[in-house]
């Protein structure tokens, strides 16, 4: 199995930027995807989540109305669209696939800076 993210980058304050993720190999299709951020002198965070049966979304506090995941239809792939980024946005962004058991990607690299 595989969970792959892509889509991350230098992004100015005030920016926006799309994060994409493909869960693929799984031989069924996972219940939810997530996305969580490891920021620097932080505990890894979960910001995002989304079933991908129904489409039903959380947010951590720290995100809620400036990020939004989504998904495509019918397939194992989400995206997470950030806006209005700052600073404190920074870190490694990591998606995870959820089954019976929690699947992780490399993560990738956010840096909001001027």
């Amino acid at each position: 199995v595989q969970v792959v993210e892509s889509g991350g980058g230098l992004v100015q304050p005030g920016g926006s930027l799309t994060l994409s993720c493909t869960a693929s190999g799984f031989p069924v299709r996972p219940l939810s995807m997530n996305w969580y951020r490891q920021t620097p002198g932080k505990e890894r965070e979960r910001v995002a989540s989304i079933t991908l049966r129904f489409g039903a979304t959380t947010y951590a506090d720290s995100v809620k109305g400036r990020f939004t995941i989504s998904r495509d239809d019918g397939k194992a792939t989400v995206h997470l669209q950030m806006n209005s980024l700052n600073a404190n946005d920074t870190g490694v962004y990591y998606c995870s696939a959820l089954t019976s058991n929690e699947y992780w990607g490399q993560g990738i690299q956010v840096n909001v800076s001027s």
